[in-house]
């Protein structure tokens, strides 16, 4: 049975969602380079916003590694509304044909970037069952290694008996807590 790229997006985004309403210290530094949570915040929606505008067609600028100032009063209300239209926009007939593996890294990075920021801000980090094994084999493999410079940092070793969550915060250059 294939693997419903929609629903493992909306798992993923719902539990970051949660994360988001956790999140009170805005000002909160992160693991993600320099940035504090609002940055976290901007870049997650300034990736929704290039997911969802890629799947409708559109000519957008993948995101910068300076996010733009996107986050208004409504962490939440933003957090679901971009979510929304990567939904709409990939749920719509024959998307998901055109687009190739570009949901299951907007899943994917939906899941680690909702784990930067439960890091961030105190909550739980622990994944929604099955969800990081999904989002492991749908990176792992999917970038070059010049790719991975500009997406990822360097790999971290595991044990061999690394649990799923592990090995793709690893893999994704995180340190699993």
């Amino acid at each position: 049975m294939p693997t419903d790229l929609l629903d493992l997006y909306a798992r993923a985004s719902d539990w970051c969602k949660e994360k988001v309403a956790g999140a009170s210290n805005l000002d909160a530094p992160t693991g993600c380079d320099e940035w504090n949570v609002r940055d976290l915040l901007n870049h997650m929606l300034d990736t929704q916003r290039y997911f969802a505008g890629s799947a409708r067609g559109e000519d957008v600028s993948p995101p910068a590694p300076t996010p733009p100032k996107l986050l208004s009063g409504d962490p939440v209300g933003d957090f679901a509304s971009a979510r929304a239209a990567v939904l709409e926009a990939f749920g719509k007939e024959g998307v998901m044909d055109k687009t190739g593996p570009a949901l299951g890294i907007a899943f994917s990075d939906q899941l680690l970037h909702g784990w930067d920021l439960a890091c961030a801000t105190g909550q739980d980090t622990t994944m929604p069952d099955g969800l990081a094994e999904e989002a492991y084999g749908a990176v792992h493999g999917q970038f070059t290694e010049e790719q991975r410079q500009g997406v990822f940092k360097p790999e971290v070793p595991v044990a061999d008996d690394a649990t799923a969550q592990e090995r793709l915060l690893a893999y994704t250059g995180r340190t699993p807590d």
